[in-house]
């Protein structure tokens, strides 16, 4: 019988090729490379083989898909990983967990958790103070990709086993749901298809707003990405203070294949960011939600 973790990182990449997400196009480039860079379609390219060799999944040859339908895709099926996955690990984690793909058309806001219920509030006031809005921005209102939230539980739950609370204490716990709080945010999850101009470091902008807006726990920061250059990969993984760690949709894949194609540079650079610890394998990112 398979581990959990390894079937769903199984299913995770054969989703990734049933969807057209993870493809080839007519002269062999992946659809996670940079077109204009040797490396990256040679190290994209070599991801693939391996992972049709190894896992028998069928890559498909697609010449053209949009780079935001790409990234639409790869964040549902990131989500499906966590949601077959983390909510499975009660024996490390209990709780009563929802993992939602957010993104800015969803109606739900990082203001809706407990952590960060005074920033509608500050929202409501810059609307209608066109000075405020000039002073503050609106850089505070953060919507991520996919978030996981823990609902809050009744009293009888929480006595359960023994008499923990009572009506005269614990009346401001945000845990407890007669205190009329809001869930609590436990991960805001970047998904980056991949890692092209700048637009990876707004994953970066986005955890530094919800770590200093916050009131209370700080949640999960992290990313995850199929960029294929580990250069690039280290413009976001490299340092500390603001994201937890980036995640490889298929690290064993890139090491083996950066070993068998990558220069000593790219060999170096990911060697770094694996000992350090600062890129792991997306099977490593369900146990780390549990710490």
């Amino acid at each position: 019988m398979d581990a959990l973790i390894a079937n769903a990182r199984f299913q995770y990449h054969k989703k990734l090729f049933e969807t057209n997400t993870l493809t080839l196009t007519s002269t062999n480039v992946a659809s996670n490379a940079d077109t204009s860079s040797k490396a990256s379609k040679a190290i994209a390219k070599r991801i693939i083989d391996i992972l049709v060799e190894e896992q028998n999944h069928n890559v498909s040859i697609v010449d053209k898909t949009s780079g935001q339908t790409l990234g639409k895709q790869f964040e549902s099926l990131t989500m499906s990983f966590l949601n077959d996955t983390f909510p499975q690990l009660q024996d490390l984690r209990p709780g009563k967990w929802n993992i939602l793909q957010l993104g800015n058309n969803n109606r739900l806001k990082t203001s809706d958790f407990a952590q960060y219920e005074h920033l509608a509030f500050l929202s409501v006031l810059t609307e209608q103070n066109a000075q405020l809005a000039a002073v503050l921005g609106n850089d505070y209102l953060v919507a991520p990709d996919i978030v996981i939230y823990r609902d809050l539980y009744e009293d009888n739950e929480i006595n359960a086993n023994q008499k923990v609370i009572d009506g005269t204490i614990g009346r401001m716990a945000d845990i407890r749901k007669v205190n009329g709080g809001k869930p609590i945010l436990h991960a805001s999850i970047s998904a980056k298809y991949t890692m092209r101009s700048d637009r990876a470091q707004n994953s970066r902008t986005e955890a530094l707003n919800l770590i200093r807006n916050r009131k209370g726990h700080l949640p999960h920061i992290v990313v995850v990405t199929a960029e294929p250059m580990p250069n690039r990969l280290a413009s976001l993984a490299m340092g500390t203070g603001d994201i937890d760690c980036v995640y490889h949709f298929a690290l064993y894949e890139l090491i083996r294949a950066v070993n068998e194609v990558g220069s000593e540079e790219a060999i170096e650079s990911l060697n770094t960011l694996v000992q350090g610890k600062r890129l792991k394998d997306i099977s490593d990112l369900p146990l780390d939600l549990a710490v």
